[in-house]
């Protein structure tokens, strides 16, 4: 629920809800543009006003009197428009179409097309947030409408169903508008002839008997907005300046009137208000605005009585049933609005009964249940003391400060401080004289008792509303009781008290300091709980609580830069800003709806605005920017620093990190905060060298482990900054420093909770020394060392990713200096780790190898280079081999290799034997990783294997390169002419040793292969290698086969998503036109093409034969057809990997979906291709328990059976041996293709024998007996002239092979359940 400004200035309770997100509805523009659209607002800058606009506005169209140009002329005449020109050309920005829409509308006198409704609810809705710039626009649309529904009533009566169909469109428009601009600025457009009282109440008697359709807001039928339409209605009609009794023309004497009973017109409004008062919609408010207007009249005394009699019996007998609790509620805030726009001497008498009936009711479980009820009782209480207190503005009261920005402006720049000299000058005796007169009921003083009690209610509505009601009251008191009840509301900050308690407090000194009822004279008492409540923040289990009180904080302080002068505020500002600022750069929340860093931005804007000349004021706003302070880590890292620059904030910063952020509960935030500290050390090293660590070396100790975690963060950070900054330790603080790891260790900190939080964090701290250079002796090395291998060896990624980085400090700094025996136990140790039986030991020995210095790898460069290439490949184990093994693996080996080639040209001698290594064995490894297909519970994990090994291509090709001397790449268009598409292989070895083409031409088959497969983000990653291979600036890679091929197909874009299929795969199937790419392209395709995602399938698949179709795509190789050579590659992938069903299922499926667009079909020169398919076939099929693969085979066996060839016959022969198989859904399925075959290709059976196999087909049951299946497959071959001997034969094969276990062969069950179970159904 947000609050605007113009809510808390005017008092009224239209948005009573959580002060969360007061402040952050306010921009960092003006804070004018929070006030209502008044003239002095309406004059705010074109730029200002038209950022308020919602995003979701098109296009901006002038009408009326603007120019006809709108987007070149509009802006010029901003200054020189109507003040209503330039509100249509900038706020509703859909005029003309709602223009448009309800002139039709007017015209036909009813809406003709229900979409016309829903299209201008749609635009209205964008504006919900900022409803005042419909504003301007009200009096257009509403009269109009208005107008209509009055003129429909008078036509067709208002007791008609007709009329209803007409009017509830209309109010549906007219609803939508009070929802968006509230109701008082829709009513003033509302018709209010008093003719039109009477036919309002008949309309709403015939509203009242038709129910709503539907509850949905969507759906809406418009019975609902009929209702509180005509309520709204009445509402202004019931204000007639004429006895209603003069109206009522069912009074048929003049007698009635003055009699003892109420008019009937008006018991029939009270009869249907009383009825919705117990409604749970909107209603049920309107109802209660309407009776306020009404019982209030002075002609209603008697309608007053009864209702209020009624009211007390309903309370009184009040029962847990909820439609007593929703009438309750109505009942409550029916007479909290009556009592707030009701005669004081009218409602004096009722006042005792009422409180009476509030405390009843404030004790019932409904109470204790429903918040709202809590918070109009509230309401009530309030407005009952209100008419118990008389009505005055106390002369005490704070005065000095003008509403009007601009008038604050110019009292400030003319020096003038009379305000303040006016406000000390109280006239004593007067204020003497309230106090002696002044008597306070006793009613009051308990309605302010419950109104403190309300400020500690658990609900926040419940709260805001009774400090409304404290600032209310208090403003009717003397200064002797304003300020006990000042005392009062101070007690609720006491330490034992709760955040709701805290949340409260700060809402009510709001409200006090909005109203000057807090004198400056209090300051003294007020800020330090204000100082307090801004950083509030207790600790409950996993998380914390106190973002609200912050919040509330930061509105007490942006109404004291609203209501106090500068005179009075220099000094307050001056002890309020630094805590603002560090809420506003350092508080934890981030949500949409409570963000504590806006609030505490807004308040220091708001004092900053309002206060004048305040030192670098307005350069800390511009830092402290709304959308700056969105993000937590651009706070703490980037606004903080900007603003502690400035004098009077470096220090706060550093306690507030020092003390409450290092040991905050959540792990992330201590992580931001150490970062933020070291960011801090460069305006003051000695502060952060001195009094900083001297805090945080302790803490590294802790019992808490928070507190620890962060001391040790802290202290490894600041430490790192400091030695960059040029600082100089000293010895002393050196000694601290080492000491800190073998400390944790001795007191066994890493056992229990959260070890593994202390473990990354003593990593860490580890590699900041390292960097730092503090001194470490012997013994302390040594432990260091252990440590950071025993975090190596941890299963835990993240602490192995930080032991691992500390080793690529600490390594260099300590160990390289300590002699080749060292640097042999170290690689000797990381190799030996590859062999470990723990899985974690080797991921950890991986990565350490990577980023082993060169004087160490150069010790022992080829075992280990060697071990991580056998590492990088799956290794025939019983059990599943590790996957991030292999990941860190691969990361591990391209990093050796960069290191030693980095520095090899120091000794030739061992450079060419390390270059030959990269050549002949690492690239090989590598290329064997990119098969890795390992598959575990987490889903394809080879393809972390994969994505790594593309990028270790990569970057091994430009080593080879680099080494081979290629020139850098200056004119892309030079090179490719003179570079031909097919190279010479004996020309390029004798020129480049290193790279040549056979490598060039696997380098980009292996990518290419990854960049059509199924997942979209080994997709992208592979296109952005091969991108940068061929396009890259610093080093040419040269013999690449087609490479203008290839840089057509992947042009020099940065714009193009080649994760989505739709845009990738057309044009990387084009690859297919390259022979030497085509065959590891297309065993890639086919797991896309034929793969289980539908989506990717039918994109992929319409690729490939949109490629076939496509007569535009020149054919490299004349000699044959696209067709043709894709059905030698797809032979090449059938015969390479027979039974790797991970690719032969989707190859089948392929082909069965190309044939079934009928390509390879009714071509000549395809019996080859054919032929050579049959026979693979029959191998993948035979002994296959994968129903998917049957079902491709069977209907391939079935295309290819259909043409009129001998290769025909043979796939009829092999469809024919399926009709026995032993799954009943294999048989039928064959049975099926068998039948559509001989409905094809008469040919092979005889025209006598066609009909007699056709009934076979049909009538036998093929999911039944398998005997029965194969006697009528015996008839079948004898029909088609096939022998039976091959069936028997190897059928007997088959038996012979079961024997063991006959029973197993006769049950269909067990053998259809086996495969129902594989097939997942």
């Amino acid at each position: 629920m947000q609050l605007t400004v113009s809510d808390t200035r005017s008092g009224d309770t239209k948005h009573d809800g959580a002060v969360s997100g007061t402040l952050t509805s306010r921009d960092h523009q003006s804070t004018a543009a929070s006030r209502p659209a008044t003239e002095e607002t309406a004059a705010i800058p074109t730029s200002s006003v038209s950022m308020s606009a919602p995003s979701g506005h098109s296009e901006a169209t002038a009408t009326g009197d603007a120019s006809t140009d709108p987007t070149a002329a509009a802006v010029a005449d901003d200054v020189h428009d109507s003040k209503e020109v330039v509100l249509r050309r900038y706020f509703l920005q859909e005029w003309e179409l709602v223009s448009a829409i309800l002139g039709r509308i007017v015209a036909a006198g009813d809406v003709a097309e229900p979409a016309d409704v829903h299209r201008i609810r749609s635009i209205m809705d964008r504006y919900q947030e900022e409803g005042q710039l419909l504003e301007p626009y009200l009096e257009d649309i509403i009269s109009p409408l208005m107008t209509l529904v009055r003129s429909k009533i008078m036509e067709l009566g208002a007791g008609t169903d007709e009329l209803l169909q007409i009017i509830k469109p209309l109010c549906i428009i007219i609803y939508t508008l009070v929802t968006v601009c509230g109701y008082k600025s829709v009513i003033k457009f509302f018709p209010h002839q008093v003719s039109d009282l009477e036919l309002a109440v008949a309309l709403l008697e015939k509203c009242h008997t038709m129910s709503s359709a539907t509850t949905l807001r969507q759906e809406s039928t418009g019975e609902m907005e009929t209702k509180c339409v005509v309520l709204l209605w009445l509402y202004i009609l019931i204000l007639i300046p004429f006895d209603i009794s003069s109206v009522d023309t069912s009074i048929a004497d003049a007698d009635h009137v003055g009699g003892s009973e109420v008019v009937p017109l008006v018991t029939r409004i009270l009869d249907i208000c009383k009825d919705y008062l117990s409604n749970s919609g909107p209603m049920r408010r309107m109802s209660g605005l309407l009776l306020a207007r009404l019982l209030t009249r002075p002609d209603m005394t008697k309608a007053f009585s009864s209702f209020m009699e009624w009211a007390h019996k309903i309370l009184l007998s009040v029962t847990d049933d909820f439609v007593d609790q929703f009438r309750s509620i109505g009942i409550v805030e029916a007479l909290a609005s009556i009592f707030k726009i009701g005669n004081r001497r009218v409602l004096h008498d009722a006042v005792s009964g009422i409180w009476n009936d509030c405390l009843v009711v404030m004790k019932t479980n409904i109470a204790i249940r429903s918040p709202l009820l809590r918070k109009y009782l509230v309401k009530l209480a309030q407005r009952v003391a209100l008419i118990s207190l008389p009505p005055r503005t106390p002369s005490w009261r704070y005065q000095s400060i003008s509403s009007s920005l601009g008038a604050n402006l110019s009292s400030s720049t003319s020096g003038s401080s009379s305000g303040s000299t006016q406000q000390v000058n109280i006239d004593q005796t007067d204020t003497c004289s309230l106090e002696e007169d002044m008597d306070v009921p006793e009613t009051v003083e308990e309605i302010i008792d419950l109104l403190l009690t309300g400020l500690r209610d658990s609900d926040t509505i419940v709260r805001w509303s009774a400090a409304k009601g404290v600032g209310r009251i208090t403003a009717r008191l003397t200064p002797a009781l304003s300020e006990e009840v000042l005392s009062s509301i101070l007690q609720l900050f006491s330490p034992g008290e709760g955040d709701g308690s805290w949340h409260g407090g700060c809402l009510a000194l709001a409200e006090l300091a909005r109203r000057g009822l807090l004198l400056p004279s209090s300051f003294p008492d007020v800020i330090p709980v204000i100082v307090k409540a801004l950083h509030y923040d207790v600790r409950r289990g996993p998380h914390s609580i106190g973002s609200h009180v912050r919040d509330a904080a930061a509105y007490v302080c942006w109404a004291f830069g609203r209501a106090y002068t500068n005179f009075d505020m220099k000094a307050v500002l001056e002890q309020l800003a630094p805590h603002l600022l560090t809420v506003a750069c350092y508080d934890r929340e981030a949500r949409f709806i409570v963000n504590c860093r806006r609030a505490a931005s807004a308040a220091f804007q708001e004092n900053v605005g309002r206060q004048g000349t305040y030192l670098h004021g307005i350069d800390i706003v511009n830092t402290t920017d709304y959308f700056a302070l969105a993000s937590r880590s651009n706070s703490y890292l980037t606004v903080a620093v900007s603003v502690a620059k400035y004098e009077g904030y470096l220090y706060p910063f550093g306690e507030e990190l020092l003390c409450n952020k290092i040991s905050h509960w959540e792990k992330s935030l201590r992580e931001l905060a150490a970062q933020a500290l070291a960011l801090l050390v460069q305006y003051d090293m000695d502060y952060f060298a001195g009094h900083a660590l001297e805090k945080l070396v302790p803490c590294t100790l802790s019992s808490d482990l928070c507190t620890r975690h962060g001391a040790t963060l802290a202290a490894g950070e600041i430490t790192l900054k400091l030695y960059q900054l040029g600082f100089a330790f000293t010895t002393d603080m050196q000694k601290a420093l080492s000491g800190i790891v073998p400390a944790i260790e001795k007191a066994r900190l890493y056992r229990g909770k959260g070890g593994e939080i202390m473990r990354s964090a003593v990593s860490r701290f580890i590699a900041c020394i390292s960097m730092a250079a503090i001194s470490l002796n012997e013994k302390t090395k040594r432990s260091l060392v252990e440590t950071l291998n025993e975090n190596l060896r941890h299963p835990n990624s993240q602490i192995q990713c930080a032991a691992v980085d500390a080793l690529k400090h600490f390594i260099p700094t300590y160990l390289v200096s300590a002699g080749e025996k060292i640097g042999n136990d170290v690689v000797s140790k990381y190799v030996a780790l590859l062999d470990d039986p723990n899985v974690a030991a080797r991921r950890g020995g991986a990565l350490a190898l990577g980023i082993l210095p060169y004087e160490f790898l150069l010790i022992k460069w080829m075992p280990a280079m060697s071990k991580l290439c056998s590492s990088c490949t799956i290794e025939d184990k019983a059990d599943d081999p590790d996957a991030e093994a292999r990941v860190n693996s691969v990361r591990g080996l391209v990093s050796v290799c960069e290191t030693l080639t980095s520095n090899v040209e120091q000794t030739s001698n061992i450079g060419e034997p390390i270059y030959a290594f990269i050549k002949v064995t690492v690239m090989q490894a590598l290329f064997r990783a990119l098969d890795d297909y390992a598959v575990d519970n987490r889903g394809d994990v080879g393809s972390w294997v994969r994505e790594a090994a593309m990028d270790a291509l990569r970057r091994c090709t430009f080593i080879l390169c680099r080494k081979d001397g290629v020139a850098v790449r200056t004119s892309p268009v030079a090179e490719d002419k003179s570079e031909p598409s097919n190279m010479d292989a004996n020309a390029t070895r004798a020129t480049h040793k290193l790279f040549d083409s056979a490598i060039a031409q696997d380098l980009v088959a292996g990518i290419a292969k990854q960049a059509v497969e199924k997942i979209d983000k080994i997709r992208e990653i592979a296109v952005r290698i091969l991108h940068r291979i061929l396009y890259n600036q610093e080093q040419f890679i040269p013999f690449i086969p087609y490479r203008e091929l290839l840089e057509e197909i992947i042009p020099n874009n940065a714009d193009l998503e080649w994760a989505v299929p739709a845009v990738s795969y057309p044009r990387l199937v084009k690859i297919l036109q390259a022979t030497c790419y085509s065959k590891p392209v297309l065993s890639g395709l086919v797991i896309s093409t034929g793969g289980l995602q539908e989506s990717l399938r039918k994109v992929s698949t319409s690729a490939l034969v949109g490629y076939l179709q496509d007569s535009n795509i020149n054919i490299i190789d004349e000699g044959k057809s696209r067709e043709c050579l894709l059905s030698h590659d797809i032979l090449w992938v059938l015969q390479r990997y027979q039974k790797c069903d991970r690719v032969i299922t989707p190859t089948l499926k392929t082909i069965e979906t190309l044939l079934s667009k009928k390509v390879f079909l009714n071509k000549e020169g395809h019996g080859d291709f054919y032929c050579e398919l049959v026979n693979l076939l029959g191998s993948e099929l035979k002994g296959s328990k994968d129903f998917t693969k049957l079902c491709a085979g069977l209907s391939i066996l079935g295309y290819i059976s259909s043409q009129l060839d001998r290769t025909g016959t043979k796939a009829f022969s092999q469809l024919l041996t399926f009709l026995g198989h032993r799954y009943p859904k294999i048989r039928k399925a064959a049975a099926d293709q068998v039948y559509l075959v001989l409905l094809q290709n008469d040919n092979l059976i005889s025209a006598e024998n066609m009909d007699k196999a056709q009934d076979v087909l049909a009538e036998t049951c093929w999911e039944g007996d398998v005997e029965e299946a194969r006697r009528k497959r015996s008839e079948l071959n004898e029909m088609a002239g096939f022998g039976v001997a091959n069936s028997q034969k190897s059928e007997n094969r088959q038996e012979t092979r079961r024997t063991p276990d006959v029973q197993n062969s006769t049950d269909e069950n067990t053998s259809y359940s086996s495969l129902v179970e594989f097939s997942g159904y």
